[in-house]
Formats: C-alpha cells, sequence, structure tokens
C-alpha cells in the first residue's frame, strides 16, 4: 500500500504539495478532463510528457512509487485545471481557497445526490457498504493494511480502489459519505466543436415532420461538410448534442404533429357528480369493420360496412338509443332520438359530433349557438332538438376524449366485428390489419342487425364497471337507480310525431295554397290562406299517400294536408269526389264571408248621399297671359326673304381664300 492509501486511513487532507497519484487511482477517481482508465491516462502522460515537466522550483512532478507493486505518480499540478479543482470540491486535496460554509456545502452536496439515478446511488451504496467493513475490522483490532486487504479479497475489488473511496470520505461523518461516494463521470478530453452552419442544418433535417433516422441526417450533413471542406466530429456527439438542447415537447411536435404534442398531456378528466339520468347525452356514429349484406330497400346489392348511430347517457354510460343502417344521415339520427323520447323521454343536453348527420337543418335548425356545419338562416325551421327544448353543444372536431361514446363502441367493435358469427366478414381496423380469411364471409342484415341488438344488451347489462357513477355496477343499474329519481320530460306525441316524420321545407302555390311534395300534391283550406308562403312539411318518407303535417318556419303547427289523388280522364268517382271538396270549400268561404257582418252596397250608397258638398273652389286673382301655341307656330313658319347679294359676296370670297392657299 502506498502513503496515500496509507494517510487516507488516517483521514487527512493532502496538500497541494503532497498530492501524488498514480494512473490507477485518476482512472477511479474519474475526473474531468481525464481519461477514464489507467491506459488512457498513461498514454495522456507520454503524449503530453508529464515526465519532462517541473515545478516552479525546479523538482520534477513525475516519481516512482514507492512500496509493492511500483509504478509511477503524477504530482498534482500536471492534472487540467477541472481535475484539481474537482478533487479540492470533494476534499481530496487541500484548498488554498477560504472554505465556504460547511451546512451549506454539505447541502449542496446531498441535493446533487438526489438528483443522480438510481444506478448512481446503487453504485454509492455498494461502496459505503464496503468502506463501512474496512472500519469494523479497524474497531475490531486488525490493522489499515490487513483489513483493507481482507475486504478486498471478500467483495473482489482492487486494495487501491478501497483506498480511493477511503479518500473520498476523509474528514467526513458517516452519515454524509454517500453523497461522497457517488461517482462523477463527466467524460474527459476537450468538447468536440461543430460549425454553426452544418448544426443548423443538422438539427432542421432531424427535425422534419416525415421523421428521418439520425443516421441518414448525419450522412446527408456529413456529405455536405465534405463539400464545404468543414471537419466535424462523429455521429454520436450529434446525437448527444441533438438531446441537450432540444426539448422533448418540440421535438413531438415537429416530427409527430400538434395531435402528438397533445397526447403528452393529460387528459381533462371531468366529473358527473351533480349529474342525473338523461340530463346530457352523447350521440356519434360508428362504421363497423364487418361486410354485411346490404338490407332489401337499400339501392346497391354490394356488401357495405354498417353504420350504428347510438345515443349514450353521459351520466350512466349506458346506451339508451341506437339505429343501424348503411350510412350516417339525418334520418338515422332523427330515428334514434325518436327511440329514446318514445323510450326514456327528452335530455336535457345533447353533445353532438362534429357531422352533417348532427348538424344539419332538421336537427338543430334554428340553433343559434356554434354551428361547424352550414349556415344559420332566419328563414331556416326549427330542427329536432331545437323544438323541443334540447340545448346541443358541439364537441371538439377530431377529440375523441370529448365524447365518452367513443369508449363503447371501441367494446362494441371488438365483441361484434371479431364475434364467430362474422368470422371471415371481419375486415380489420385498416388496410394493414386484413385477417388471413378476408373476404371470405358476408354477414346477412338481419343477422348482423340482431348481433348489434344483444351486444348492445349485454354492454349496458356487464357488471364491475369502475366509471365514477358506477362503482362496480352494470350501466343499466345505475342508469335505472338515477331515473327513478330524476325530473324527467316525457314526450308528448307532438314530439313523437316531430321524431318519427321526416321534414322538408316548401312553398304554396301562389294562386291556391297548393303543396307540393315529391311528385304528389296536398291541400287543405286553410293553406288557401298562406299563398305563396314558405312553410315546413312533416310526413312520413314510407308512406306519402298519407297526410302531410304543415308547420311554419317558427314550429307552430299549422294543419294536416290530404292528398289530392290524381283520377283517371274518364273517372267518374274521382270527379264527384273534387267536386264535393270545391262545394265544401265554396260553402266554407261563404260563411265565414258572412261572418264578418258587412256592410251592403245600398247602404255603403245611403251613408254617402248624406255627406256634405264639397266646399266652393277658390278664385285666382292674380292672372298671367298665356299665348296660343298655333299662332305662335304659325307666324315662325312664314318663310323669310334671302338676300342673294350677301349669299354670293360670301362665296366668292370662301372661293379665292382657297385658290391663294392652294398656291402655297
Amino acid at each position: 500500500m502506498n502513503a496515500q492509501v496509507k494517510t487516507a486511513m488516517v483521514g487527512e487532507q493532502l496538500a497541494e504539495s503532497d498530492a501524488w497519484f498514480s494512473a490507477a487511482e485518476l482512472a477511479e477517481l474519474a475526473l474531468p478532463g481525464l481519461p477514464a482508465n489507467k491506459r488512457g491516462i498513461n498514454q495522456r502522460a507520454r503524449e503530453e510528457r508529464w515526465a519532462s515537466r517541473v515545478g516552479s522550483a525546479g523538482e520534477v512532478l513525475v516519481r516512482k512509487r514507492a512500496g509493492r507493486g511500483g509504478g509511477t505518480e503524477y504530482h498534482l499540478s500536471l492534472l487540467p485545471g477541472e481535475a484539481r479543482l474537482e478533487l479540492i470540491r470533494r476534499g481530496v486535496v487541500a484548498s488554498a481557497e477560504p472554505q465556504r460554509d460547511p451546512e451549506a456545502q454539505r447541502a449542496e452536496k446531498w441535493a446533487w445526490y438526489e438528483r443522480q439515478p438510481a444506478k448512481v446511488k446503487r453504485e454509492a451504496e455498494k461502496r459505503l457498504a464496503i468502506v463501512n467493513a474496512v472500519e469494523t475490522l479497524k474497531s475490531a483490532g486488525s490493522n489499515a493494511t490487513a483489513a483493507v486487504a481482507a475486504v478486498a479479497a471478500e467483495h473482489d475489488v482492487g486494495v487501491s480502489t478501497i483506498g480511493v473511496w477511503l479518500k473520498l470520505i476523509r474528514g467526513l461523518e458517516r452519515h454524509d459519505r454517500l453523497p461522497a461516494l457517488a461517482t462523477r463521470r463527466k467524460g474527459g478530453g476537450v468538447k468536440a466543436t461543430i460549425p454553426d452552419e452544418i448544426w443548423t442544418i443538422y438539427k432542421s433535417d432531424a427535425l422534419r415532420p416525415s421523421g428521418p433516422t439520425l443516421t441518414s441526417c448525419y450522412e446527408r450533413v456529413h456529405n455536405i461538410a465534405q463539400e464545404k471542406g468543414l471537419s466535424i466530429p462523429v455521429e454520436r456527439t450529434f446525437r448527444r448534442r441533438l438531446k441537450a438542447e432540444v426539448r422533448p415537447e418540440v421535438w413531438t411536435l415537429k416530427r409527430q404533429g400538434e395531435e402528438a404534442l397533445l397526447r403528452t398531456v393529460p387528459a381533462n378528466r371531468r366529473t358527473v357528480a351533480g349529474m342525473h339520468a338523461l340530463e346530457w347525452v352523447n350521440i356519434d356514429g360508428h362504421k363497423f369493420d364487418v361486410r354485411v349484406s346490404a338490407p332489401p330497400m337499400h339501392r346497391s346489392k354490394k356488401p357495405i360496412r354498417p353504420m350504428l348511430v347510438a345515443i349514450q347517457d353521459v351520466y350512466s354510460r349506458k346506451i339508451v338509443a341506437w339505429r343501424l343502417g348503411c350510412e350516417e344521415s339525418a334520418i338515422q339520427t332523427r330515428l334514434a332520438f325518436a327511440d329514446l323520447f318514445r323510450e326514456w323521454g327528452i335530455p336535457h343536453h345533447a353533445l353532438l359530433d362534429n357531422s352533417r348527420a348532427f348538424w344539419s337543418k332538421w336537427i338543430t335548425g334554428g340553433h343559434r349557438g356554434m354551428r361547424f356545419r352550414f349556415k344559420v338562416k332566419q328563414e331556416e325551421p326549427v330542427g329536432l332538438l331545437t323544438g323541443v327544448g334540447v340545448q346541443v353543444h358541439a364537441a371538439k372536431p377530431y377529440h375523441g376524449q370529448s365524447k365518452p361514446i367513443e369508449r363503447a363502441f371501441r367494446d362494441l367493435e371488438n365483441y361484434i366485428g371479431k364475434a364467430p358469427e362474422c368470422e371471415g366478414a371481419y375486415t380489420g381496423n385498416s388496410p394493414m390489419a386484413k385477417p388471413s380469411n378476408y373476404g371470405t364471409k358476408v354477414v346477412e342484415w338481419d343477422t348482423f342487425s340482431a348481433l348489434v341488438d344483444e351486444w348492445i344488451a349485454r354492454h349496458n347489462a356487464r357488471t364491475g364497471r369502475k366509471t365514477e357513477a358506477a362503482k362496480g355496477r352494470s350501466f343499466d343499474q345505475t342508469f335505472a337507480e338515477s331515473y327513478a329519481s330524476a325530473r324527467i320530460s316525457k314526450a308528448s306525441p307532438e314530439h313523437l310525431r316531430m321524431a318519427l316524420l321526416a321534414a322538408d321545407q316548401k312553398r304554396l302555390n301562389k294562386l291556391n295554397g297548393e303543396l307540393e311534395l315529391h311528385g304528389n300534391r296536398y291541400w287543405h283550406p286553410e293553406l288557401s290562406a298562406l299563398r305563396g308562403e314558405p312553410v315546413t312539411v312533416r310526413f312520413d318518407p314510407d308512406d306519402l299517400h298519407s297526410e302531410v303535417h304543415v308547420y311554419d318556419l317558427e314550429g307552430r303547427y299549422l294543419t294536416a294536408a290530404p292528398l289530392l289523388v290524381d283520377t283517371g280522364f274518364a273517372d267518374a268517382a274521382g270527379a264527384k269526389e273534387a267536386a264535393k271538396r270545391l262545394s265544401a270549400y265554396r260553402k266554407s268561404a261563404k260563411a265565414k264571408a258572412e261572418a264578418e257582418e258587412l256592410i251592403s252596397a245600398d247602404a255603403l250608397a245611403e251613408l254617402q248621399a248624406g255627406a256634405k258638398p264639397p266646399a266652393a273652389k277658390p278664385e285666382a286673382r292674380v292672372v298671367a297671359p298665356v299665348r296660343h301655341r298655333d299662332a305662335e307656330a304659325q307666324r315662325n313658319s312664314k318663310p323669310k326673304p334671302v338676300n342673294n347679294a350677301a349669299t354670293l359676296d360670301r362665296m366668292r370670297a370662301g372661293m379665292l381664300k382657297r385658290a391663294a392657299n392652294s398656291e402655297f
């Protein structure tokens, strides 16, 4: 054991003049500015000719190591400045400068230690255990050399290594040794520099949305540097600097986009505390990844992917109404809300996806709030939800977190799309996820519709739900408990008629108030008073021969207009029916006219006969003379005598002037 290890046993700091270290000790200390291994330090000593250097007094700075094993020791002054400062900071070498407050130094060391990763802390704890073992043997009566040797053999650690650790804890209390024993590897050598121009090119290339590999970015910038005659470090240097300088959020934004950046932020967790069943509902559509035969009335006979339009109660997460169709449309939406109104009642609020089907004017027409679809017009009809007083809200586009029903669709796709009945008809959720038996089967429409009804019922009835309101119960149980005590608005026959019937906006005939819809004509005497006016018509699209219901643009019910059936040319029954209709209309008009109690013409004449004659006309006191236009015209029409001599003189003068000009 060398003198420095013995000094470490005593627990004293080395003076700068007495600070000598071997290559192994310097490697173990892992000082900044020096290689981290013994071979590298010896190589540095040869390259920098440490053996030929002398101190300020002419003393040599490299000496043979005393004791067993021999070797070479280097003086402290040969080390780089950052290495010497680190030795002073660790307390291995005494500093000539005044020490700072010990408590402040202690707090600083522990703060640094707490910031280190678990690997560094485990290594420090291992070293502390070895150091404590040495001190235990010493306290039992063993000398320092024997104690270090015994512990080194037991833990398979070098004697000199333990000596370095003992230096690190010299003069420290037992409870402050962990920070001193923690490794402080900071890397050695001169920091490689990257030209600013090259670094900007590399960083711009790496932060592209296409996400190129960093190796390809380095190759491109390496070629540019060669063309410019610039020298650049190795690729790993570029990687380390990129990781150190570019913030993770900038990396995500530039390479993956804003959506990926938003996913790195914790989602907003909304509570349903204080709500009740059917207070809020949200509606959305989901297209199943299953090939199903088109329904009988569909225009296409090719297999389709069915579209489910579902309404979910926000409080309980129960799916309360749904419709299965070929596409997401206003008709499917209207029928789904009709089922909701009929079965459960009218909700207070509805959260709608940003879809044409949900923001159709027949669903939300007249809504004066924010609309993502269409332009709000004053003359448009009142929509279904607006008419029944439901407050509609728009979900944030392309943001599934704002709609709880999205999680239900994920479960339904898993249970329905991958059910045994759909084996061979499942398409996968992307072109790259098609199963091996893709396209081998097409599920019948009725079979798939029954499967959807079954699994929605199972979805609602499954227990063990961990939502805020369910607390281990099923969605059905959660909904039923709140529904029984909540104040629910029930739908009237008028509400159901608005929901079950399609709507369209038409203008009545200007002459007779006749209404034409899909090639059919409808009329009622009440419509005659609205000739030429725009109205809203609600009708059953599957039964256009039944009566239609007419509303004004404000949603007020006007009347039911029956169909005017076209008759044959010689159809006597049709002519008789038309005559009856005309006679009834005539009688109704006469009755209304008599109800007005109008005054007869004779009575009006008598009233006018007793009226006073008009007052005498006033006479003009100032009279202006007026000449007759015919007499004036006759005076002006008489021919005036022509002075021929004067005319000839003017003609002669003009001819002479032209002749004179022609000579020049």
